[in-house]
């Protein structure tokens, strides 16, 4: 049996909670509980769940006993559960109140080929199971989830080393630093290649890749898919954006997709370490992560960011010319519509190294325009690496951006830009060339599930205006 074909056994059943009234991340929240006891027996990890909680202890308990007996050992497990174990327990209660559906899904999933998924890859499996929830529109958790093609290409071009400190400020499930991860090994033979002392392999499982999430349900699933991928390193579970997120810096790589949207009631960030302060939270963000990069010429980050970043004025503007002077802002990439949320949200993905000075470090910027004529994407037409291919080609080998490119003028996908030239545009990065013959072309607005993508995109769009018109307005009284 396939890992897909598991996931899709352990998705199925989550019908058995609909009388429950279950959400799908609940759901998901709810078999990360059950399913860290399995995988525990079935790796020979028991030892680190304390006796009388495990999972033959759960197995051998029926109806309303199971169910009474389920949620004692919720609360033992995050009140006296040690290390990682108390954190994914950490105030856990059950949803499920019909202990019959309990029994239920305990039994399917004891009843699983654990020997196939262990083959196969127990993490794996975590994420097959995360990325159905984030497919899942009524699970709401696209929002935590990039699309794995996207992040893959991004760590690919950032190529992280043995030895970088890594680093994600809104970690969400922790995707970013799993493939960080998954990329190195591949290339170190899991980090037993030859010269690769103790030591090292030490630092790789338990310092080398960290995150921050602030969403603690969010915060448990990357827990618990860090610990499947054998990384041991901090998940923080608090605000980036606060006092405690000061804690993030002195980092080698930085990838990250950080929410979008405006604090409630325009609050601003209570960070006192951000030169310019806005309700606008991936502007903080944007701070927050230049700022956390090592001034050494080499620390480099890639950033998912909506489109309003590259445009917004006052301090918008502000901190793109901050960004522009602290970094070597080398690269930005112009995402197609519709791998985010719904169609109509426009992302980019922003490519920048650290300077060893705080001024003059961007001479030139490259835009690469991977959305104008380009096909829709969903469920339909999935995102995949080979979209990417000719970016990564233009990209090139150096992770600092330095590679020799060509500028394919009006026609191309890919052009240069100096500062000069953005200084002229009053610093907006908002650079699109090419005439985009593809807009709604692909819309089948006979489907039900397209006219719906239709209106949640528009009112995405419209939200997003509104909320930045709130905040010119407001800083203008």
């Amino acid at each position: 049996m396939t890992t897909t074909e598991i996931v899709q056994k352990l998705w199925n059943l989550c019908n058995i909670l609909r009388d429950d009234g279950i959400t799908y991340h609940q759901y998901v929240t709810e078999l990360t509980y059950i399913l860290f006891l399995k995988m525990a027996q079935e790796t020979g990890a028991e030892n680190k769940i304390p006796e009388g909680y495990r999972w033959a202890d759960l197995t051998s308990k029926k109806g309303v006993e199971l169910h009474q007996f389920y949620r004692k050992l919720l609360l033992e497990l995050g009140t006296n559960g040690k290390n990682r174990i108390q954190q994914i327990y950490a105030n856990a209660y059950t949803n499920i109140d019909e202990p019959k559906n309990l029994e239920k899904i305990i039994k399917a999933i004891n009843d699983l080929d654990w020997y196939s998924a262990k083959e196969e890859g127990l993490g794996d499996l975590y994420e097959g199971l995360l990325e159905k929830n984030a497919n899942e529109k009524k699970s709401g958790a696209g929002q935590y989830f990039t699309p794995r093609p996207l992040i893959n290409a991004m760590v690919h071009l950032i190529k992280p080393e043995l030895g970088d400190r890594c680093g994600d400020p809104a970690c969400g499930t922790f995707g970013f630093m799993i493939a960080a991860d998954q990329y190195l090994k591949k290339k170190t033979d899991n980090y037993f290649a030859k010269g690769i002392t103790t030591e090292r392999q030490e630092f790789q499982s338990k310092e080398a890749f960290t995150g921050i999430e602030l969403v603690p349900d969010t915060h448990r699933l990357a827990l618990m898919n860090a610990m499947l991928h054998g990384i041991e390193g901090k998940i923080l579970q608090t605000d980036t954006l606060s006092s405690e997120g000061k804690i993030f810096r002195d980092y080698d790589v930085v990838l990250t997709n950080p929410p979008f949207g405006t604090k409630r009631g325009g609050e601003r960030p209570t960070r006192d370490d951000l030169t310019y302060p806005s309700s606008n939270k991936q502007l903080n963000f944007l701070q927050a992560i230049y700022r956390s990069l090592r001034t050494n010429s080499k620390a480099r980050a890639a950033v998912v960011l909506p489109d309003n970043v590259l445009f917004a004025e006052g301090d918008g503007q502000n901190i793109r010319a901050d960004l522009m002077d602290k970094c070597d802002l080398h690269t930005i990439l112009r995402l197609p519509t519709g791998i985010f949320y719904a169609q109509g949200v426009k992302t980019n993905v922003l490519f920048f190294t650290r300077g060893k000075t705080d001024k003059g470090n961007t001479k030139e910027v490259w835009v690469y325009d991977l959305r104008a004529n380009m096909p829709s994407f969903g469920k339909r037409n999935p995102l995949s690496l080979d979209h990417f291919k000719e970016f990564i080609d233009a990209f090139g080998d150096d992770p600092y951006g330095k590679t020799k490119r060509t500028d394919q003028g009006e026609s191309g996908r890919c052009r240069c830009f100096t500062r000069a030239d953005i200084a002229k545009r009053n610093d907006s990065l908002d650079i699109s060339w090419l005439q985009d013959d593809s807009v709604r072309r692909d819309v089948d607005l006979s489907d039900p599930a397209d006219i719906a993508d239709e209106i949640l995109a528009q009112l995405s769009i419209a939200t997003e205006e509104m909320q930045e018109l709130t905040r010119l307005l407001g800083e203008g009284a």
